[in-house]
This record gives structure tokens, sequence and C-alpha cells, in this order.
């Protein structure tokens, strides 16, 4: 997910070299909504496994 917002806002940066501010201005709401869900869910992501005692697998 937080591939996918990065993604957006070079989009966004692309949009506004080109001239497509409309583009540009969706690329980048459409990014900041990506990554406030991409923390949101790392931040419950991070409680839930201080509270139930699990840890994520090493890779």
């Amino acid at each position: 997910m937080i591939r996918a917002a990065i993604a957006f806002f070079v989009l966004a940066i692309v949009a506004i070299l080109f001239g497509a501010y409309g583009v540009a201005g969706l690329s980048v709401e459409i990014g900041k909504s990506l990554l406030v869900v991409f923390l949101i869910l790392s931040v419950i992501s991070f409680f839930v496994a201080i509270f139930t005692g699990r840890h994520q697998k090493p890779l």
C-alpha cells in the first residue's frame, strides 16, 4: 500500500511538470488517503502484536 501511495505522489509530480493540474491534485489526494490508511493499519498491527504477544515471523 505504501508503494501505491508513493506511485500516486510521483504521478502528481509528473502531472505538475506537464501542466495537468487537475490530475496532479487528484493524484495527491489519492496518495494522501492511501498513506493515511497505511499508517492506521500499521499502528493497529503494532498494537495487536504487543497486546497478543505475537511477533512477526522473520523474513
